[in-house]
């Protein structure tokens, strides 16, 4: 019995093949479009819809009487991670339709702005208060309190282990599609504004997320895999419509860290946590991936992350936090906010996540579709 089809975006006449999911992942012709820029979402709100309207006709000006207005949650608010999102996706893979040109316009880099500050604010405002500003060889002790004091949060990884269903791990591949089909690359920016052994820390985790140059093997490229085996569009952004802005916020904060020179320590603290809490969580999805399918391909990802990891999580904390601080003690207190940061915002995540799924309903924005078989992918549920 295969795993049912999620519902599959649709493409330009150009890339559609009456064999579409039928080619296997890792041929020459995968059976699906390559990466190309992402399509424009559905707005979601007042601003969104300004934000989306204004990069699709080009009317930056339009944007200049743009009342933001008062956001009551801002570290899940739909309206505004979607506008960061667009925002920030004119760094990352840009959108179709879209004009390259608008990536550094005074205008939009200036709502941009107000929109971080919000979030900024909410998540320093979360963060508990720092008795003592750690020394660069009391950093890797200091994370893994910040850590431990994080404990307790709801565990997707664990659920999807022990009684998940197929449905539920695949929409967590679909949450985490967001930032997995770009991962490292935000953290990536952060190479050129480290030096000495940080810089060189950041390198050498950074050379594993991207395979080591060798073609098909980033882990960005490895999740596309598990997505097309579990029956997934991994275009990216093919399910930007279908997940919540706890989800966006998650993705959001690390391309904001990343893109501002001045939050540099704190996007530190988002790659040494990121490295630090990976191995558990990853072996157990991979475990459910095998529970559930029985597919070793599909489980790479999460193999390949148990595996590097185990070694990141040590270079992390001693080489490129402590590291980090060494060469620049007052990036300390912002290496602190940035692994609390992430912390907090995965925390929401995974409540959002089993909370809906223990509810009996789905954690996505829109409802699941019927089961159906998936023609020819080879899938096998275990037993």
């Amino acid at each position: 019995m295969g795993i049912p089809p999620w519902p599959v975006i649709a493409w330009p006449p150009q890339w559609r093949r009456p064999d579409a999911y039928l080619t296997g992942f890792g041929t020459t012709d995968r059976g699906y479009p390559p990466d190309v820029p992402n399509r424009l979402p559905t707005p979601r709100g007042h601003v969104s819809d300004a934000v989306i309207e204004a990069l699709r006709g080009g009317r930056v000006a339009d944007l200049q009487a743009l009342a933001i207005g008062r956001i009551e949650d801002p570290l899940v608010d739909d309206d505004l991670h979607l506008a960061l999102h667009c925002l920030y996706g004119l760094h990352h893979d840009g959108f179709v339709g879209v004009d390259d040109g608008l990536e550094w316009e005074p205008g939009l880099v200036a709502l941009r702005r107000d929109l971080e500050r919000p979030f900024v604010d909410a998540l320093r405002w979360e963060q508990p208060p720092r008795r003592a500003i750690p020394t660069a060889e009391e950093v890797p002790t200091t994370l893994k309190t910040v850590i431990a004091s994080a404990a307790g949060a709801p565990s997707p990884s664990r659920h999807l282990a022990e009684t998940g269903t197929s449905g539920q791990l695949r929409e967590m591949l679909i949450h985490r599609s967001i930032y997995q089909r770009k991962e490292a690359d935000a953290h990536t920016w952060g190479i050129p504004r480290l030096r000495g052994e940080a810089k060189s820390a950041m390198v050498l985790i950074q050379a594993d997320e991207y395979g080591q140059g060798e073609p098909g093997r980033s882990h960005a490229e490895l999740f596309g895999v598990t997505m097309d085996r579990l029956g997934l569009d991994p275009t990216p952004g093919a399910y930007i419509d279908l997940v919540p802005g706890v989800t966006l916020a998650t993705d959001n904060l690390v391309t904001m860290f990343g893109l501002h020179r001045r939050l540099r320590g704190a996007l530190v603290g988002h790659l040494a946590v990121f490295e630090m809490t990976s191995v558990v969580p990853m072996a157990r999805y991979a475990s459910a991936i095998r529970r559930l399918t029985g597919d070793e391909v599909a489980a790479e990802f999460y193999d390949v992350h148990v595996a590097a990891d185990a070694v990141h999580e040590v270079v992390a904390a001693e080489r490129l936090a402590a590291g980090a601080v060494r060469d620049e003690p007052g990036l300390a207190s912002d290496v602190l906010f940035g692994a609390g940061a992430v912390l907090a915002a995965e925390a929401r995540l995974a409540c959002h996540m089993v909370g809906a799924w223990e509810a009996g309903r789905s954690s996505l924005r829109a409802p699941r579709m019927a089961d159906a078989a998936i023609p020819a992918a080879g899938l096998r549920l275990a037993g």
